[in-house]
């Protein structure tokens, strides 16, 4: 309680550099609207998944929603990044990859969609020609976390914010977590509030899309957390949450609070090692995360961790194969019945583009 509200304190103290850098965002924005800075299209459906704010607001999961609702229609393929990486430039996955050469993020899609395309890169307007000169099939690039990255412009922009931290009522860096102009909502095609209670109320729905004033052509939809079975890292057979389980919740993600008040909810009881986002973990790591699950008094107990975490904790599989270390999936659920919908923008919006013109280099045949 006293380390978040010294935080809070220290960052309100920023709020000189807040200023600065809300003048440096505005500054780049005003450049590209009056387009001398220039942005690039290609000849194919993008849809771009992100949000205005640093942290969690679950663009993973929809990244993988978005997967799971094109890859039997269209020849699809995800760029990011590759945060955190110790690689730089292009990369395309493949068998020997590990999270270290694309990121934690690429590196779980690549392992939950091994026929997908995943690849990464800095500078996605290079990137975009290398990974279709690679796969020449893709038909649909799904990017990841690119809203920001306006050298490049999606058909398609999906806007993620988090309900209980809205772009609305959030500040720019340093004092709050704002990392484009809230004004830049306006570029969405579609706006999701995520991590909503699962008992949402229309009257809260209400309540916020009049606070976000979407424009009459977006469209807002509401996500809860959806957890799956928790999986055994190594071994891939899964266990259940009980209320006489004792779990050691290892995290290394934005926002693990919706995990916690998952195991506080399911649980007998548990303990957190929180690492910072992206975290790459080390033998010493290891060390303590073996030594607070042996000090666990239960019988009962195992580790739990995340699917983006799970992919940096394999490369000690050696080391793990005697711990109970399960992994727990997340996904999007759509609430008020807005699955169909969503579903239904995304497919119309593919069709319109129509069929992509091939590419070489980024140059039309």
């Amino acid at each position: 309680m006293f380390s978040n509200l010294f935080l809070k304190s220290f960052r309100i103290l920023l709020f000189p550099f807040a200023l600065l850098y809300w003048l440096g965002i505005a500054i780049r924005n005003w450049l590209y609207d009056k387009n001398i800075s220039r942005s690039t299209s290609f000849g194919l459906p993008m849809i771009c998944v992100g949000n205005l704010s640093v942290g969690g607001t679950g663009k993973s999961p929809m990244v993988e929603y978005l997967i799971r609702l094109l890859r039997e229609h269209y020849p699809i393929a995800t760029l990011s990044r590759g945060y955190k990486r110790k690689t730089s430039g292009y990369a395309l996955a493949g068998p020997g990859t590990t999270a270290l050469d694309i990121g934690d993020e690429p590196m779980q899609f690549h392992k939950k969609f091994p026929e997908i395309p995943v690849a990464v890169g800095e500078k996605r307007i290079e990137a975009v020609p290398q990974l279709l000169h690679d796969r020449p099939d893709t038909e649909v690039i799904i990017l990841d976390d690119a809203f920001q990255h306006r050298a490049i412009t999606a058909g398609l922009n999906i806007l993620l914010t988090e309900y209980s931290n809205l772009f609305t009522r959030d500040f720019y860096l340093p004092t709050g977590d704002l990392r484009d102009l809230k004004s830049s909502y306006k570029r969405a095609g579609i706006i999701v509030v995520t991590k909503c209670p699962p008992q949402m109320t229309e009257a809260d729905r209400a309540k916020i899309i009049k606070e976000i004033r979407p424009l009459p052509t977006q469209p807002v939809f509401f996500t809860c957390i959806q957890y799956g079975t928790p999986y055994h890292l190594l071994q891939k057979h899964t266990s259940t949450l009980s209320e006489n389980l004792e779990v050691l919740l290892v995290t290394g993600i934005a926002n693990p609070k919706p995990l916690e008040e998952l195991l506080e909810e399911h649980t007998a009881s548990y303990s957190v090692l929180r690492y910072s986002d992206h975290h790459i973990f080390t033998i010493d790591d290891l060390k303590e995360i073996r030594n607070k699950f042996t000090a666990l008094s239960s019988d009962n107990k195992f580790i739990l961790t995340t699917e983006k975490d799970a992919v940096r904790l394999q490369k000690f599989n050696t080391e793990i194969i005697d711990l109970p270390l399960y992994v727990i999936p997340v996904q999007h659920h759509f609430l008020f019945s807005g699955a169909q919908q969503f579903n239904q923008l995304v497919i119309n919006f593919i069709q319109s583009s129509g069929k992509r013109e091939k590419h070489i280099y980024g140059q039309k045949e």
